[in-house]
């Protein structure tokens, strides 16, 4: 019988698989990632394991809070909402940018991380997790610079 696999193994190993499965969605429906293709990956349940969808509000957003997923129900299976600050209403080409870092949390719950949201996004993006994070930054950044907070 085989050991346990360690809290660090597990972090590694989920880690591993949202890479590939960023990597998987930019082949399905890359290598540009707009709208469009966003929208269609919210309906691949191989990709978006319960059903999403993206609101432009700020409710029940946090002050600086960019995107939020807001569930449906009790149940994940009830879906999600992901709110999108209405500021990036008009800069749909980012959108993907924030509603892929979502992706992740509604995925795989309270076990994903900061780190594996950013991995996944950027490897879906087909970029470098530094570049996305600064891309990230920039975005969030909008909200203070509007006096959206």
């Amino acid at each position: 019988m085989s050991a346990s696999p360690t809290p660090a193994t597990a972090k590694r190993s989920l880690s591993d698989h949202v890479a590939d499965k960023g990597a998987e969605l930019r082949a399905k429906y890359g290598p540009q990632i707009g709208w469009r293709e966003l929208q269609q990956v919210l309906l691949d349940r191989s990709l978006v394991r319960y059903p999403c969808e993206v609101a432009f509000t700020s409710e029940g957003l946090r002050d600086g809070e960019f995107a939020y997923p807001h569930p449906q129900g009790d149940k994940p299976e009830d879906g999600y909402i992901i709110r999108v600050h209405p500021l990036y209403m008009t800069e749909l080409s980012l959108v993907p940018h924030l509603v892929l870092y979502q992706l992740v949390a509604v995925n795989y719950g309270e076990f994903a991380s900061t780190d594996d949201a950013e991995t996944f996004a950027a490897a879906a993006l087909g970029m470098e997790v530094q570049d996305y994070y600064d891309a990230l930054c920039r975005l969030a950044d909008q909200l203070g610079a509007c006096g959206c907070d």
